[in-house]
């Protein structure tokens, strides 16, 4: 009994010590925090540096060319010259995994494509990127920090004064210059943070403690663990942290760019920043710091001559010494001969994953990124704790001394990570699209929103690409997008792309078959619209059209006889409802009631021969071959439908058909341009612009592309060859310079001849290398098309269209696909979205069987 007593009262001993040892082992954060505190919006260190925190809104990955990230290289090597000496700028990239949530609107009914790309598109990977540059002033006579002793072995820290005297105005006026020269070229836009954003609120983190714990932007505040032994953790986050502090690891060449193989050819390069393999293009949770300390170019210049008197005098006995004799000396000489500015420069990335089984994928990746810029990765064990202290914002005159390596800023700046990922456009109108890095869902607006930026004068687009670019499914898509945001859109068709869509929006659809035939009612008049001189003159036009050839002209007295004509078939209208307005009712109008008028008014033959209008334009009255054309019983609001598509493949050679739906077209939209104030107007030419071009109407075309722009519209026109505009002169100047906004879809098989293409359309060979590129590297597992928007010859870029499923049953232009699509509907009385959710069930089924 007394053996168990003892034995029990060692164990509650050791038990005790191992506690007592362990919690003398615990530091807790807020007794080692080496930030003091935040006072006007500045982060003061207990050791007496202030630091004043930017956030940087950086140009988008994949949009630079060679030429524009070496300016960008030269105007961040241009403000770091303007800091004084002992400055640190510590940028701070974070690359952080998340799943896109779609926005929903309460407000709004969603419609049902909106809702099936909402679920298509719900819980998709992404990589959201935040930049942040923190700018330091370290402390006067403040001690340096090595890895062997750093704040984090003090036992605690003790704030210091800070000087507020003229130095700390003069670094403040410094920054104010640093921060305008940093805004040269538009390519970063730096944004202060205030002190809300960096220590955080009640419930929002702010900066200081999502680095602390790695939280989210926007997380609730909470307290995680963070322990380096016996694995770097922070909460159930497993950390791994990289280095670039020694020379012996750095590469043998640095530039502003590097060629990214996966989006180049044989005839361009495609450029990326030197570092875009350790920031945006290293797809997974990590923050890539960057570290460089300014230095004064007389001391260092003093201290490297040392250096190099005391290698002169060991060359002798090593042939290293003389060699690192050789480098002190061309460092020398370099600062000397191109005023070079002489910084200390570090470079680390901290990588982490929840789940321990991905630490290797985890470290492969890292390595891999740090190994594509020709550098050494050094995985950071006993240091870590010293680099991740370190790089807490604020600290960063804590870095220690022996993990930095001397370079200029010209060679330090080089690693800087100088792309973000792509942006929303910030605008109530546009379409959905995706980047091209992970499919991302993106708000892009080509209209609106580059007119009031002023990079576009008007709204006209033209989009060129070949047969299965994908060219069918984007337009269907921006048209839906326009339609179901109010936009009124007209579209001329040559091969039934449309019908799917104007099927479910509910649209007209004008196409010939023999069964049932084209139909217009040009004398109709709808609510809202009124007999204007207008609406008068394109009946005329037409009637005219229908009873002259094309080589003969009209008297004034023809046109007389007509105007009054058309003038007293309205007032009979007006004066009896019972008469439905139609060209038969009009015709017997004529043959009747008109002839009676003439005859009054004494008007000879000669002047009007009605007998013979009459005749001519028999062929269209009633029964007769084309009685069906002008008086169509349907179809007749023409002025507030949103949405109708004119598909002339079968019409296009008729000499009858072909003239009067031109200029139904033309009358159509022109009164739709002037009559719907304050609404969006979209005409769409596929590739029926060959036919009308041949029928008289590039004059139109010329019209519409000059004046559209004055009445809140678009044109837009399609074509599979870039040739075929290049090869009609009038066509030529009518839509390339007048079309502000061109979209290109894959022009790989034009890769041979895209000189040409690109002189006659003005492209830059920044737009080239980016046309070139397109769907050179897409992803296997998802179905999309790439296309290159180019907005005034000034912003360009390339998205992605990846359609959900419902959305790509609905825009099909597969033959087999669309007679399926219109089986399903069939089955539920027409009704194209009920039709489209069976015909997914049962493919879904289908692939679960095979």
């Amino acid at each position: 009994m007394i053996f168990v007593l003892i034995i029990s009262v060692i164990l509650l001993a050791a038990v005790f010590l191992h506690f007592r040892e362990q919690r003398s082992r615990t530091k807790y954060l807020d007794q080692q925090l080496p930030i003091a505190k935040v006072e006007q919006d500045i982060i003061i260190s207990k050791q007496g540096d202030i630091t004043v925190v930017f956030e940087l809104q950086l140009p988008e990955v994949f949009t630079l060319s060679s030429e524009e990230l070496e300016a960008l290289h030269h105007v961040w090597v241009r403000a770091l010259k303007i800091l004084p000496p002992g400055t640190i700028v510590h940028k701070q990239d974070w690359y952080q995994q998340a799943k896109y949530e779609p926005y929903v609107n309460e407000t709004e009914e969603q419609t049902f494509l909106n809702t099936a790309s909402d679920r298509f598109f719900d819980g998709r990977k992404t990589l959201d990127h935040s930049c942040y540059l923190m700018i330091t002033r370290r402390a006067p006579g403040r001690k340096l920090s090595n890895s062997a002793f750093n704040n984090l072995l003090r036992p605690h820290l003790s704030p210091v004064n800070v000087e507020k005297g003229d130095k700390y105005h003069e670094f403040l006026d410094k920054l104010g210059q640093f921060e305008r020269l940093l805004c040269d070229g538009s390519f970063i836009q730096p944004r202060r943070l205030t002190t809300d954003e960096i220590v955080g609120t009640a419930n929002r983190t702010g900066l200081l403690e999502r680095y602390s714990f790695l939280l989210q932007e926007g997380d609730i505040p909470q307290i995680r663990e963070l322990s380096f032994k016996p694995e770097f953790k922070i909460g159930e986050n497993y950390c791994q942290l990289y280095s670039i502090a020694d020379v012996e690891d750095l590469p043998n060449l640095v530039g502003s760019r590097i060629t990214y193989d996966r989006f180049s050819t044989d005839k361009t390069k495609f450029a990326v920043s030197f570092a875009a393999s350790v920031g945006q293009l290293l797809p997974c949770n990590h923050i890539y710091n960057q570290f460089i300390q300014i230095e004064d170019v007389q001391k260092t210049m003093k201290k490297m001559e040392a250096k190099r008197r005391r290698l002169q005098s060991l060359s002798a006995y090593s042939r290293e010494n003389a060699i690192a004799r050789d480098a002190t000396n061309d460092f020398l000489n370099e600062t000397i001969s191109f005023s070079r500015l002489p910084v200390k420069a570090h470079f680390n990335l901290m990588a982490w994953t929840t789940d321990p089984g991905q630490l290797k994928e985890l470290r492969n990746s890292v390595s891999s990124g740090i190994a594509q810029m020709d550098a050494n990765p050094r995985e950071e064990i006993k240091g870590a704790s010293a680099l991740y202290w370190a790089s807490m914002p604020g600290n960063a005159a804590d870095l220690p001394y022996n993990e930095c390596f001397d370079t200029f800023a010209e060679q330090a700046t080089c690693f800087f990570t100088q792309e973000t990922s792509y942006r929303d456009s910030v605008s109530s109108f546009g379409l959905r699209l995706v980047d091209r890095q992970m499919g991302r869902p993106l708000w892009v607006d080509i209209s609106d929103m580059p007119m009031r930026k002023g990079l576009i004068s008007n709204r006209n687009k033209v989009v060129a690409g070949g047969s299965g670019a994908g060219k069918s499914l984007f337009m269907n898509h921006l048209l839906r997008s326009y339609v179901e945001q109010g936009a009124h859109a007209v579209i001329i068709d040559i091969g039934h792309s449309y019908q799917g869509l104007c099927n479910l929006l509910g649209g007209y659809y004008f196409t010939y078959t023999e069964d049932n035939p084209i139909r217009f009612n040009p004398f109709f008049i709808s609510d809202g619209d009124v007999l204007d001189t207008e609406k008068r003159e394109s009946i005329k036009t037409l009637l005219l059209a229908l009873w002259k050839r094309d080589d003969e002209l009209y008297k004034r007295s023809e046109y007389v006889a007509l105007s009054n004509a058309i003038h007293l078939y309205f007032e009979k209208l007006e004066k009896d409802a019972s008469i439905f307005p139609c060209f038969d009712s009009f015709y017997e109008f004529l043959d009747n009631e008109y002839r009676s008028v003439l005859s009054k008014e004494k008007v000879k033959e000669k002047e009007f021969d009605i007998d013979n209008f009459l005749y001519v334009l028999r062929p269209y009255y009633k029964d007769n071959e084309f009685g069906y054309l002008l008086n169509a019983k349907e179809n007749l609001d023409m002025l507030q439908q949103r949405l109708i598509v004119f598909e002339i493949d079968a019409i296009k050679d008729n000499q009858i058909l072909f003239p009067v739906t031109t200029l139904v077209v033309m009358s159509l939209f022109i009164s739709k341009m002037r009559k719907l104030k304050g609404v969006r107007k979209v005409i769409v030419i596929e590739e029926a612009w060959k036919a009308i071009a041949k029928a008289g109407m590039a004059d139109f075309i010329k019209y519409l592309y000059k004046t559209v722009r004055k009445f809140f519209g678009e044109a837009i026109v399609v074509t599979q060859e870039i040739d075929d505009v290049i090869s009609s002169p009038i066509i030529k100047e009518a839509i390339l310079n007048n079309a502000d906004c061109k979209i290109l879809l894959d022009m790989r098989k034009f890769a041979n001849k895209f000189d040409q293409i690109q002189n006659v359309l003005g492209m830059p060979d920044k737009g080239k290398m980016m046309v070139l590129s397109l769907n050179k590297s897409n992803d296997p597992n998802r179905r999309y098309r790439e296309l290159y928007i180019e907005l005034g010859g000034q912003h360009m870029r390339v998205y992605g269209y990846e359609p959900s499923p419902e959305e790509y049953y609905a825009y099909t232009t597969e033959e087999k696909e669309k007679v399926l699509v219109q089986e399903y509907a069939a089955r539920f009385n027409g009704d194209v979205r009920k039709g489209i959710k069976a015909l997914l069930i049962d493919l879904k089924s289908k692939d679960g069987k095979s």
